[in-house]
């Protein structure tokens, strides 16, 4: 945000209001003021002031102060007038309405974490996308990816101050708000960065909203992209790797676009053919007729790459109970799990299910 709109609007005000009329930003140094001497001063001592009042307008010292709108539970910034009385907390009311006017005229027009939010919300053609980015002095063309974390139980508006502390640099990484439940974060990648370094990254954000805020979270991650213009993209594919992981890998509070394999195509699919399949594959029984231990030992035996021996090792059972249950298997189905191009086909018909069943159908 930039002191010279803020300071052309208080010497705006100079010719209506006798009072000292000014902003402090957030370490409480005065970045605008009608009575130029002030600028440049530090009031630490009014920011813990300011900060408990939260959206109240507050004395200190000798002054009121009202802050202005911003996106954390910190403020970014806040007016101030000179006095203690009701005048001055008038003056304060008026002069945040109009600071804060100036504050998202201007961020709408300059500030990059609302450019970045109105690529990836796809709200900006893709030409202006160029032209702002060269008024921005913005880097269009280094890795990025992007990050959808999603509080699922208990939420915390808190979880966006949480992540934005993990990624200082506002002007290369970027969080931003997207809803009660979700948070974006746009990180600035090296050359060399992997799915693995992502993971970290990921891991990291998991931990810090579990041991801060107690939140539980889970993490979507896009490919990563070397041009801005590809963000919005990257941030669909986020949104998709939670909504397949929600199905497939529902274990996983980390899932990553790249990994989501078939299940990516199977979200895709339209149910009716989801259904048609599980008729085709299924002939003799439907997969509802096969029961609990039985779709675990398929699971297991899935698990362990279609291994007989390995998979009875770890069922605790004996390889001929394996071999006689994998008979049975085939018998009801028609498939035989120790061929590869059956087991595809179970597994596939299994996921199928499962996505019926997540779009509420179960036949």
């Amino acid at each position: 945000m930039s002191s010279r709109i803020f300071q052309s609007v208080v010497l705006q005000m100079k010719e209506s209001s006798d009072r000292a009329i000014g902003v402090i930003d957030s370490e409480g140094t005065v970045v605008a003021c009608n009575e130029l001497t002030n600028i440049g001063e530090r009031w630490p001592g009014a920011v813990e002031t300011v900060n408990a009042a939260g959206n109240e307008i507050v004395t200190f010292e000798g002054k009121t102060f009202k802050a202005l709108t911003g996106w954390g539970a910190q403020f970014d910034y806040a007016v101030f007038v000179r006095g203690e009385d009701d005048h001055a907390r008038l003056i304060c009311s008026m002069a945040a309405v109009a600071l804060n006017g100036a504050k998202t005229y201007y961020e709408e027009k300059h500030d990059k974490a609302t450019f970045v939010k109105n690529i990836i919300s796809d709200n900006i053609l893709l030409g202006d996308i160029y032209v702002r980015a060269k008024e921005l002095h913005f880097v269009s063309e280094v890795p990025r990816a992007v990050f959808l974390i999603r509080q699922v139980g208990s939420t915390d508006v808190g979880a966006i101050d949480v992540v934005q502390s993990l990624f200082p640099e506002k002007q290369v990484d970027f969080v931003l708000s997207i809803s009660e439940t979700d948070v974006a974060l746009i990180k600035q990648l090296s050359d060399t960065t992997e799915s693995k370094d992502l993971y970290k990254v990921a891991k990291q954000i998991e931990d810090a909203l579990a041991e801060e805020l107690n939140v539980k979270a889970v993490i979507g991650i896009g490919t990563i992209v070397s041009h801005i213009r590809d963000l919005a993209r990257a941030y669909k594919e986020a949104q998709v790797a939670i909504d397949v992981g929600k199905v497939f890998d529902t274990e996983k509070s980390i899932i990553n676009y790249e990994n989501l394999g078939i299940g990516r195509l199977i979200y895709q699919l339209p149910t009716t053919l989801c259904e048609m399949f599980l008729q085709e594959v299924f002939k003799k029984n439907p997969i509802d007729a096969l029961d609990q231990e039985t779709l675990f030992t398929i699971n297991k035996f899935f698990e362990n790459n279609l291994n007989v021996s390995e998979t009875a090792r770890k069922l605790f059972v004996h390889r001929n109970t394996l071999v006689y249950r994998l008979e049975k298997i085939k018998k009801l189905t028609g498939l035989d799990l120790r061929e590869f191009d059956d087991a595809i086909t179970f597994k596939v018909a299994l996921m199928v299910k499962k996505y019926l069943i997540s779009r509420g159908i179960d036949s």
